[in-house]
């Protein structure tokens, strides 16, 4: 796995380096702004990239615009996004460019260091990594007449759990019922968002981008 981190705190970024390279994994270049970021995704081609929200020079949206960007001119990159806080708007943006291949981590997730690697392999795999304070806390933002409020307590569980990137096996054994039971909830979640099954879409997804976009409202 190659891998190109855009961090401009340092001991961050070489931290990152040294954790990675520990576990044998490519890191091919390290950068601390967008600018330098976008030309090493250009020149090495990387699986991964590793970007923090807030970089120079504003230290307001730029890793968010550079991560955008660089999945626009390299459609098959992996992204897994850092942020010091649960930056509603900046997650809205990203995930809207589509959820494969895609993670957003809030950085203290880093310092634990197996669920880390995890959101970074699944994310390289072609999965989905959003963190559970980031789907927690967008859950809780939605307004009490949006259409998430038809679903039950358990269905929220389910469709949080999904929003991070987790699969039917998984989500069942964080939950603690069948493979079937959860099968089941995530029809109803499905029926009571209005999404009738569709071949042009992932109804996995659009769930996911329904609450993202509603808590917006």
């Amino acid at each position: 796995m190659r891998i190109v981190i855009a961090e401009d705190d340092p001991l961050l970024r070489e931290g990152l380096a040294l954790l990675l390279r520990a576990e044998g994994l490519d890191v091919v270049a390290t950068t601390d702004a967008p600018g330098p970021f976008l030309v090493a995704v250009a020149e090495h081609r990387p699986d991964v990239a590793i970007v923090d929200v807030r970089m120079p020079p504003t230290h307001t949206d730029e890793g968010i615009v550079a991560a955008v960007e660089a999945r626009r001119r390299q459609p098959e990159l992996a992204v897994l996004v850092l942020s010091a806080y649960v930056e509603q708007a900046f997650a809205t943006d990203l995930i809207s460019t589509g959820t494969a291949r895609l993670g957003y981590l809030l950085k203290e997730r880093v310092g634990r260091v197996e669920q880390f690697l995890d959101a970074l392999h699944r994310v390289a795999g072609g999965g989905t990594a959003i963190d559970p304070e980031v789907v927690g806390q967008l859950l809780a933002r939605t307004r009490p007449d949006s259409t998430l409020s038809r679903l039950s307590p358990r269905e929220r569980d389910v469709l949080a759990l999904m929003a991070e990137g987790l699969g039917n096996t998984a989500i069942a054994e964080k939950l603690v019922v069948t493979g079937n039971a959860v099968h089941k909830h995530i029809r109803s979640i499905f029926a009571k968002l209005d999404l009738p099954p569709d071949d042009r879409a992932d109804r996995r997804v659009t769930a996911v981008l329904r609450y993202l976009e509603d808590s917006q409202k």
